[in-house]
C-alpha cells in the first residue's frame, strides 16, 4: 500500500464508521541481538507501517514483541524498550510517532506473554498491550472457558492503557499443542467461545476494537453476533 492509497483508504474508513489498525510485518520486531542488516530492516518496516497508518488515520500499528534469543525475560524486555525508544525518535522526526500495539504471542517459551506486553506498554506509554485471546487460550491450556480469565486478561491491560483508548484484541477459534498454538479455527471447532469475552468486556467502561482471525467469514459473522448480543 503506498500513501496516496492509505490516504483515500482512511477517508472511505471514517466516512463509513470503520475502525482501522495497521499490522506491521511479521519480522518487524524490536529486540535483535546485533545492530546491523535485520535490524535495520526491522526499523524500515516499522518505519513504512507507521507511515501508512499516519496516512490512514489508524488506531495504531500492532507488531510483534520478538524472541528471547537464548537471553532471560528481563534481558530480552530491556533489548526491545530500548530500540522502540531509538525508533519512536527516529518515528517524531518524521511526524509518524503514532501508538503501537504489542501483541501477545502463542508460544509459551517464547517473548510474548501477557505479563511481557503489559511491562513493555508500562515502560513505553505510546506501546499498548494488543490481546490476542487465542493464543492466550493455547498458551494456558484451554484455561479461557469462562469469564473470569477474560476479565483478569482485560484488568491488567486496562492499567496499562491511557485513558480513551479502547482495548484491542484479536479473537478466533484455535488449535494447541503442548501450550503452543498450531493454527486458527473455523469458530466452534475449537473450545474459544466469545460470549466470556462479551461478558468481560461489560465489566469495563472501555470500549474496545475486536480483530477476527478466523479463517472464514461465517466464523467472524458468527463471533460478531456473540459480542453483539
Amino acid at each position: 500500500m503506498d500513501y496516496p492509497f492509505a490516504e483515500r483508504f482512511g477517508e472511505l474508513a471514517a466516512s463509513n464508521d470503520i475502525a482501522l489498525s495497521v499490522h506491521a510485518p511479521l519480522a518487524g520486531f524490536m529486540g535483535h541481538l546485533e545492530r546491523g542488516k535485520k535490524l535495520n530492516m526491522a526499523i524500515g518496516m516499522l518505519d513504512h507501517s507507521a507511515g501508512i497508518a499516519k496516512a490512514a488515520q489508524a488506531e495504531l500499528v500492532v507488531f510483534h514483541p520478538g524472541f528471547l534469543l537464548g537471553r532471560t525475560r528481563e534481558q530480552a524486555i530491556d533489548s526491545v524498550c530500548e530500540q522502540l525508544a531509538e525508533l519512536r525518535d527516529r518515528l517524531a522526526r518524521k511526524g509518524r510517532d503514532v501508538p503501537f500495539g504489542i501483541e501477545v504471542m502463542g508460544r509459551v517459551r517464547e517473548l510474548g506473554s501477557l505479563d511481557d506486553v503489559v511491562e513493555i506498554s508500562h515502560r513505553l506509554p505510546w506501546v499498548r498491550p494488543v490481546v490476542d485471546f487465542a493464543h492466550l487460550h493455547a498458551t494456558s491450556d484451554g484455561a479461557f472457558t469462562s469469564v473470569e480469565p477474560f476479565a483478569e486478561a482485560l484488568a491488567s491491560v486496562d492499567a496499562a492503557l491511557p485513558a480513551g483508548a479502547p482495548f484491542h484484541i484479536h479473537f478466533s477459534d484455535i488449535q494447541f499443542a503442548n501450550r503452543n498454538e498450531t493454527k486458527h479455527l473455523p469458530y466452534g471447532e475449537g473450545t474459544l467461545r466469545a460470549k466470556p469475552l462479551a461478558e468481560a468486556l461489560a465489566r469495563f467502561s472501555r470500549a474496545a476494537t475486536v480483530i477476527s482471525e478466523s479463517p472464514d467469514a461465517d466464523s467472524t459473522d458468527a463471533i460478531r453476533r456473540a459480542l453483539a448480543a
